[in-house]
């Protein structure tokens, strides 16, 4: 593990994104020193030229670490996790890393497209087929309670970088009209990630 420099990791992020709130659980987790830059996505803040030098397709997250400028809140879990987390963040074998990829790729699919999509039309407007987008929600859901049934967290027997790329879509999933009633596992496992130490919360907002 290599310590953190005294200098803190810039983290630009936006408060109410489930991405963003990824890099800001870990960091915490990892206790590290950090220095966060709130970009205004409804002013276009990361359209500018200042934000598009740091991340050409004009999205948050964004860490600077050094000489290091990194986008992707799943790239930057594991360059965090690599960096800094030791043994401890690191699958122990090719089964447990090929598991925690295939969860990363869920993020990034049935996700993204389901539970988020849902709460940025409700949120922020975002033009989707709600109901198509909530039964996609449901479905990624019904698929995490029935694997959460039999075991504490996603990957391994314990937090890993598959729960921290799932927790905030999933705990913000009623912001969006998808209860999580059903899912009794579920509910469990976001009390099990909340009740770790270093916990940070990703601030509830409400439609406009």
């Amino acid at each position: 593990m290599v310590r953190a420099s005294q200098r803190p990791i810039r983290f630009h992020r936006f408060a109410w994104s489930g991405h963003c709130h990824r890099v800001e659980l870990l960091l915490s987790l990892l206790d590290l020193p950090v220095e966060p830059v709130d970009v205004n996505l409804g002013a276009g803040e990361q359209k500018t030229p200042a934000f598009l030098a740091l991340n050409p397709l004009g999205q948050v997250p964004v860490i600077q670490d050094g000489a290091l400028t990194l986008a992707d809140s799943n790239a930057i879990l594991t360059y965090l996790a690599t960096r800094y987390g030791g043994a401890r963040w690191m699958p122990a074998t090719s089964e447990l890393l090929a598991e925690q990829q295939r969860w990363f790729s869920l993020a990034a699919g049935p996700l993204a497209s389901g539970p988020a999509a849902a709460r940025a039309h409700v949120l922020f407007g975002s033009a989707v087929d709600l109901p198509a987008t909530q039964a996609r929600a449901h479905a990624l859901l019904r698929f995490m309670d029935a694997h959460l049934a039999s075991r504490d967290f996603l990957v391994g027997g314990e937090l890993g970088l598959a729960d921290v790329s799932h927790y905030a879509y999933v705990a913000r999933s009623p912001e969006g009209g998808v209860s999580l009633d059903e899912y009794a596992s579920v509910r469990a496992w976001l009390s099990r990630v909340e009740a770790t130490p270093r916990f940070v919360p990703m601030p509830e907002r409400r439609a406009a």
